[in-house]
């Protein structure tokens, strides 16, 4: 990958915020950025026109899922996931580390690896550092993550130091097993909520000179305050010529919080997960558009909104088609959901460029929290 994977145009003043831009086989994208997340090389109910008439600039995608079905071989047999799923702009596939560690008494962690049971059917199967780059080169992304080891909150000092140390050992072994020079690997940061094994993780990754790094391990059930303390612990250690990606963080709030204390990438399945439960997301809040009484509310879901759902249809229709079951009805709330974090991200890029991020983040935050 060229060394001018990533450059910072601007660096604010006033916060650890910068804007950035990432070069891939597949195009550019803008940092600060946020990334729908395509699980199953799908952004679920969308379409890829759709996505690009959103702005989306990259998806993401999971080695997990693609592993168990449909298959790497397949999808490079299909010419990579860009040909498979008709997606043309660049592409992040996870190492798989976060969902096999979810599936908890049915995976088992060595040295090695992971052995693992699938949740699809059960059938036992078994995930290295090099199996997961083996796979995660067949799909083709132009962006792939080193295989780690994802502690749980809480845990203990000893536990996290060793799933720690796990995952440093498993980013050599990553390192060694990826040849595709048209893919950036990154490495993934963890530590849990201890600030010292944070920068150690740091500190040993640094050394493997990644072109990129993940802050793994986060929002995972802890308070967003330590969170953010982590975070701002832990970028100053980061280098400032490669990207900071905090992995599995969507919401509104935690994007602008990111923002300030220097994060350039987001990926979070719930915008899309959220809009599957009749759920919207709106500068004063999250909209329960599937309740009652929007069923004779004929605005759209936010006045203003310039998205297709909103200058098309109202609450009463999107109402109706969640409540009788329409696909329709979710395709419209994904699309003003995502649509609503792509153009925070533009507004958040725009802020840091004119030095008012802070004002910027103020403001929202208290409309955010003001009600319907």
């Amino acid at each position: 990958m060229s060394k001018q994977f990533f450059s910072v145009q601007y660096e604010s003043t006033t916060t650890r915020a910068r804007l950035g831009t990432v070069t891939t086989p597949h195009g550019e994208i803008k940092t600060p950025v946020f990334m729908p997340v395509g699980t199953q090389a799908t952004v679920k109910t969308m379409a890829p026109h759709e996505l690009y008439d959103l702005g989306a600039e990259i998806i993401l995608s999971n080695t997990y899922h693609l592993y168990l079905r449909p298959g790497e071989d397949l999808v490079a047999e299909a010419g990579g996931l860009h040909q498979f799923m008709n997606w043309q702009r660049p592409i992040l596939t996870d190492s798989g580390g976060f969902q096999v560690f979810s599936l908890g008494p049915l995976r088992k962690i060595s040295e090695e690896g992971v052995e693992f049971r699938s949740h699809l059917d059960g059938s036992k199967h078994f995930i290295s550092p090099e199996k997961s780059i083996q796979i995660q080169m067949g799909l083709g992304a132009d962006i792939i993550m080193a295989f780690d080891e994802c502690a749980p909150y809480p845990a203990d000092y000893e536990y996290v130091k060793k799933s720690k140390d796990l995952t440093t050992r498993w980013a050599r072994r990553c390192k060694a097993a990826h040849t595709r020079e048209d893919q950036a690997l990154f490495g993934i940061i963890q530590g849990g909520m201890y600030k010292d094994l944070r920068r150690e993780s740091a500190e040993e990754l640094l050394e493997l000179d990644f072109p990129g790094y993940g802050i793994g391990g986060l929002s995972v059930g802890e308070p967003k305050e330590l969170m953010y303390e982590v975070l701002e612990d832990l970028i100053p250690v980061m280098p400032k010529d490669k990207p900071r990606y905090l992995m599995g963080v969507g919401s509104p709030d935690c994007l602008i919080e990111g923002v300030i204390r220097g994060v350039d990438m987001f990926d979070c399945v719930w915008p899309t997960r959220l809009a599957r439960h009749g759920m919207a997301i709106t500068r004063k809040g999250n909209l329960a558009v599937r309740d009652r009484p929007y069923g004779r509310d004929f605005r759209p879901i936010e006045e203003g909104c310039p998205c297709y759902t909103c200058q098309n249809f109202s609450r009463a229709y999107i109402r109706h088609l969640i409540k009788a079951k329409e696909v329709l009805g979710i395709r419209l709330t994904t699309i003003h959901n995502l649509s609503f974090l792509i153009r925070l991200m533009h507004d958040i890029r725009q802020a840091i460029a004119e030095e008012r991020l802070l004002e910027f983040r103020d403001e929202f935050l208290a409309e955010y929290g003001s009600g319907k």
